[in-house]
């Protein structure tokens, strides 16, 4: 039989159905119009079920024309599309199943989408744990080889939406999958419509009518999509026959060779197909239509770069090629191996079809679907069972990608004179390439081989998170068990989740903002800590915003410098790999700026976290467990965004002497008070990180300790402004530094040398001047004077202002300041000989029966 007779076979055209041997040796029949070009069957080695539906538009066990397999899912989510109707599909999202359907899930979301080239928000399954990247749900596939999915996205709101979800397999046999997935999201964010989606419903009477008795228990409505429909006949001794089969028939498999190779290993060529950084590989932690776009515009380099390879392999007059994808990476390879279907053109036939994890006997017959198998071990490095994740949302907690052998259906024999394997960077490992590996298996099926690595995508946040799989308790470091775990943007946050890491507890629901007023009095009576509630967040008028706006693109390029400055110095005195911990809130943006840096610079992805620190009360000791738990201590750099008179330095000091291993020296973009070592400048100057509040610190109020709300094993609390989203320029703030990062590289280089040279010793000449005006002023307290630029603006954003002292002749970094002493009816006094531009002064002894920004009736 021609190889391509073996590939074919199923598709129509008069041939033998794939179906038949199956049929008359199990009794398994199909009925239905349509299935029996749509489906073949095949034995499994499966003990839960005998047999497998093959489809012959998958392109998973049959190799397939690409644009035959796209074209399937494409229509299908045409199809969703006119059920829904546009306002509902644009608001959809499309679930898709690995590993079979994870490209027809991909396809229905192009299908799905308005217009060319537009496709709906994308998330497949996995069976492949992500160290840092926990599950937001997980279901079982109860018929499957490898029964446990967990659902990875990396943004965990993708499915927390109100829209229609869209869940696509590539055949709907019983709908209990459907069931286990649809409860395990519904118990956590319930909607009211999901639309199934298959390329055949098999379904029974029984099962139809048990999906819509659990679609009206959920109260929502639940639609199925299929290009044909039919039932499978199975036999009450099904099992037990199949098994019978598969004795008899494997007996004879096992004695001819299954791997392909000669076993003296790989030789395949290597294509560098220039994948773009930052495109996700498939849909395992969400594909949306920015990364539809930006695949669609590479994939033409991409092709000729395979053509390049070809060329080079000696396959300019290639014929016949296979483009083999592998396990759940579908979605890539198929979109390859379709541009390079159209470039070929009409000399050449591409086939697709991709690697699998599941058993299935093969049988050389022209009535059954599996002709050949190959077989080799798995190259992806898997996780064992019990390394695997519990689920968020449904117990699915064995899931694992699972070692042992994987196979190549109908590739052997299939006639191809070129093998194009496409693996994920995960997959690239020494068993690829070893003697009995798929690239060896491989070179005994075709005139070449030619292999094309797709970078694994891993979302950036990922690498400063735990496995999820790892537990979280009983570790040497974390005696007390189990710890909370971080918020991440855009759930909490204005951040993206690469950003920084919040080990703070969301306590945006609670009523925790009080007046300025109210506040003051209770802080300065003692009644009440200022860590305890929230000011209500100061909205600017429109002359402070062209401020900010001037003051930014003022500075910016100053503060870049600083940034530089100050990452350098960290990554030179404290280790190539730090891990960065800010002090919420004023520190992480500048966190944030230093692990910007430290990517732009040297391509590193340091970790960085979010921590709440409260004077007089300490840090966080809970996230420091966390800290200690999932990091060496003497990683950590703790970070902050400026000094005034080193309050703050003081109580990190304290706080950490019953952690041993932190080291307690701060690191800060600006030091005018002279109490750190490690900083960017000394200068005090306008950072415009510090005119605003959560709007420029990715709208996270300040941290709360109060109790009642935070225990004893939690993170201190904050909450996430999402109401002030259209007034956020926490982005602008960064973008507007991080463009100087290139134009300051030098001058950075250069001060860090110079720094490294003298000698950082703090001088605390802060404190002093701040015991001074405390003394000169009758106030009494050094609380009450808050010294530099930053801490004067906190004072008049955040307390009641007293006076505003300036040195003399202070120019445009002090235009906020005026503006807002102006708004608030502060006096601006200049003196001379002042250590910093600026020191705001509380209002001492307030009540609110004081009177006069002078303060004479509270004194």
């Amino acid at each position: 039989m021609s190889g391509r007779d073996r590939t074919d076979v199923g598709t129509g055209g008069g041939r033998v159905w794939s179906g038949a041997w199956v049929t008359e040796r199990l009794g398994v029949r199909l009925s239905g119009e349509g299935t029996d070009r749509l489906l073949g069957l095949a034995l499994r080695r499966n003990p839960k079920r005998a047999h497998l539906l093959v489809s012959t538009l998958l392109g998973k066990h049959v190799p397939q024309r690409p644009m035959v397999v796209l074209g399937a899912g494409a229509r299908l989510g045409r199809r969703v599309r006119d059920l829904l109707g546009d306002a509902e599909a644009d608001r959809a999202v499309v679930l898709g199943y690995a590993e079979t359907a994870t490209a027809l899930g991909h396809s229905v979301a192009d299908g799905l989408g308005r217009g060319p080239g537009g496709a709906a928000p994308y998330l497949h399954s996995t069976r492949r744990p992500v160290a840092g990247v926990a599950p937001v749900g997980g279901f079982e596939e109860e018929h499957s080889h490898a029964s446990s999915h967990l659902l990875l996205p990396e943004d965990p709101g993708l499915l927390a939406g109100d829209g229609p979800l869209v869940l696509v397999d590539d055949e709907f046999s019983t709908g209990r999958t459907v069931r286990n997935t649809i409860a395990a999201l519904h118990a956590v964010h319930p909607r009211e419509r999901y639309v199934v989606v298959a390329l055949v419903d098999m379904r029974s009477a029984a099962d139809i009518a048990g999906m819509e008795k659990f679609a009206a228990g959920l109260g929502a409505r639940l639609d199925v999509v299929a290009l044909a429909e039919g039932r499978v006949e199975l036999p009450d001794d099904v099992l037990e026959r199949g098994q019978e089969l598969v004795e008899r028939y494997g007996a004879a498999v096992a004695a001819s060779p299954a791997r392909g190779g000669d076993g003296s290993g790989a030789s395949a060529l290597r294509v560098d197909l220039g994948w773009p950084d930052g495109l996700p590989d498939g849909g395992r932690h969400g594909f949306g239509p920015e990364h539809r776009a930006a695949l669609d515009a590479a994939l033409p380099d991409m092709a000729e770069r395979l053509l390049d390879g070809l060329a080079e392999s000696g396959g300019e007059g290639a014929r016949r090629v296979l483009v083999l994808g592998t396990e759940e990476l579908m979605y890539a390879p198929l979109r390859l191996a379709h541009e390079l279907e159209q470039r070929l053109g009409e000399g050449a036939e591409v086939r697709f079809s991709t690697t699998t994890r599941s058993p299935v006997l093969p049988v050389d017959d022209p009535g059954y679907a599996i002709r050949t198998a190959l077989r080799f071990p798995a190259h992806d490095a898997p996780a064992d069972a019990h390394d695997a994740p519990a689920d968020a949302a449904g117990g699915a907690g064995d899931a694992a990608d699972g070692a042992g052998d994987r196979f190549a259906y109908n590739v052997a024999g299939g006639g191809f004179d070129t093998v194009i394997a496409v693996v994920d960077s995960e997959g690239d490992r020494d068993e690829l390439h070893a003697p009995g590996g798929l690239l060896d298996a491989l070179t005994g099926c075709a005139e070449r081989v030619l292999l094309a690595v797709v970078p694994s995508y891993v979302p950036p946040y990922a690498s400063q998170c735990p496995a999820e799989g790892e537990p979280e308790e009983s570790t040497p470091h974390d005696p007390r068990g189990t710890l909370p775990r971080p918020l991440y943007g855009p759930a909490f946050s204005s951040y993206p989740a690469e950003d920084v890491a919040w080990l703070l507890q969301d306590l945006s629901g609670v009523e925790l903002e009080a007046p300025t007023e109210e506040r003051e009095e209770a802080i300065q009576s003692g009644g009440a800590h200022y860590a305890e509630s929230l000011p209500v967040e100061y909205q600017p008028s429109e002359e402070y915003q062209r401020l900010f706006h001037s003051a930014l693109d003022a500075s910016a390029r100053r503060i870049a410098r600083a940034v530089g400055t100050v990452t350098e110095t960290v990554l030179a005195e404290r280790g190539p790999r730090p891990v960065l911990v800010s002090l919420a809130r004023a520190g992480t943006p500048v966190g944030v700026l230093m692990r910007r840096w430290a990517r732009a610079a040297h391509g590193l992805r340091l970790p960085h976290y979010a921590v709440s620190i409260v004077r007089g009360k300490g840090i966080d000791t809970t996230a420091l467990r966390y800290l200690a738990a999932h990091h060496d201590p003497a990683d950590v750099v703790f970070v902050d965004g400026w000094t005034g008179k080193g309050a703050i330095t003081r109580e990190l000091a304290e706080a950490v002497e019953e952690f041993p291993g932190f080291d307690p020296e701060l690191a800060v973009l600006a030091d005018p008070g002279s109490c750190v070592r490690t900083f960017g400048t000394r200068e005090d100057f306008l950072i415009p990180s510090a005119c605003l509040n959560s709007t420029v610190s990715g709208l996270i109020s300040r941290t709360v300790l109060r109790d009642g709300l935070v225990g004893p094993d939690d993170f201190h609390g904050a909450k996430f402004y999402r109401e002030l989203s259209g007034a956020d320029v926490s982005g602008l703030f960064l973008e507007a530094v991080e463009q100087h990062f290139g134009a300051v590289r030098e001058e950075v280089n250069g001060e860090v040398r110079a720094l490294r040279a003298t000698d950082r010793t703090p001088t605390w000449e802060g404190w002093r001047a701040v015991e001074r005006i405390s003394e000169e002023y009758g106030i009494g307290d050094v609380n009450l004077v808050k010294p530099g630029v930053g801490e004067t603006t906190r004072v008049m954003l955040r307390r009641v202002p007293w006076r505003v002292l300036a040195r003399r002749g202070a120019g445009s970094d002090l235009d906020h300041v005026r503006l807002l002493a102006e708004q608030r009816g502060v006096p601006v006094e200049e003196i001379d000989g002042l250590p910093y531009t600026c020191v705001g002064l509380i209002h001492p002894r307030y009540t609110r029966g004081a009177t006069g920004a002078d303060g004479k009736a509270a004194r």
